[in-house]
């Protein structure tokens, strides 16, 4: 259960920082880590309205929320018996990586929302909700040395579909930056035509599509397991649909509800991914955990 909680409020937090950005509440908190110089939390100021204090303030606080959860999902992997290097190492990078972002998250504050801060910040978020996926994996796993579940040439393309994935995700960061939702109306845009970016990106998606059309091809003549085909499946609409919503979201010129509804399937799109990558592998079942030890279950259940 909380390796799940761990993977919904990682991008969960991602989606609420889209919303931060297409509302323009950025710098609702222009400071940080105080809301306001001398004041933890929002105050009146004639400059900042209360709507974008309370958007960004409260995309902070659901922070505490998912550090809170991540530190709670790796004490209680560390507690699992016989101890799980695999699980305890995934878990541990959990937190380690809220406070990271939240770090990502100040500096983006301090430098005013500038472009290449706020790429960074979903990137990070992305790297950790494909790390959540793996920790979620791991929890109802072995930690046997993997056996691929599919021919190596598989293997290889699954390397290659995350690579042009995450290029992907980066081509979609810089075509928020070059466009109208820079989080605050003041903050400058990366100085590069939209067109010319989102022929980038909807090539990069082409191209995923096209891989994901080749491993289903060969997925027809290896023997997968049933979790691996409901995970093809699965990636399968998902990537069609947020390719539909981000034509549309394109042809529409971007409106808000839109841009949170693709970032939403973007982060969906990691998972999905992530999944792919992890039930091309097996790793026997879990160990089998002493009588009085429950920890392995609160992971993973």
């Amino acid at each position: 259960m909380l390796a799940l909680a761990v993977v919904i409020t990682q991008a969960l937090i991602s989606v609420t920082g889209s919303v931060v950005r297409v509302t323009g509440s950025g710098l609702g908190c222009p400071t940080w880590p105080q809301c306001f110089p001398g004041s933890m939390v929002p105050v009146a100021h004639p400059e900042v309205a209360k709507f974008h204090q309370v958007i960004e303030f409260g995309n902070r606080t659901l922070t505490g929320l998912v550090g809170f959860i991540a530190l709670a999902c790796f004490l209680a992997a560390w507690r699992v018996r016989p101890r799980r290097r695999r699980l305890v190492g995934l878990a541990l990078v959990m937190p380690l990586g809220v406070v990271a972002q939240a770090v990502i998250g100040g500096i983006t504050v301090l430098v005013d929302l500038s472009w290449w801060s706020v790429s960074l910040h979903f990137m990070a978020s992305a790297v950790l909700i494909w790390l959540a996926t793996h920790l979620f994996k791991a929890a109802g796993e072995g930690d046997r040395e993997p056996v691929d579940v599919v021919p190596r040439r598989m293997r290889r393309l699954l390397v290659a579909l995350t690579a042009v994935a995450a290029a992907m995700l980066l081509a979609g960061t810089l075509v928020t930056a070059a466009g109208p939702h820079a989080g605050d109306a003041k903050t400058p845009r990366l100085d590069v035509p939209v067109p010319h970016l989102v022929e980038v990106h909807g090539t990069l998606v082409m191209a995923y599509i096209l891989l994901l059309a080749v491993f289903g091809v060969w997925l027809r003549g290896a023997r997968p397991t049933k979790a691996l085909l409901r995970t093809y499946g699965a990636t399968c609409v998902l990537v069609l649909v947020q390719g539909v919503i981000g034509s549309a979201q394109y042809v529409l010129g971007v409106p808000e509800p839109m841009v949170v509804l693709h970032v939403l399937f973007a982060t969906l799109v990691i998972i999905v991914t992530a999944l792919l990558w992890g039930e091309s592998r097996y790793r026997g079942p879990v160990p089998e955990a002493p009588a009085d030890s429950r920890s392995a279950e609160a992971v993973a259940a």
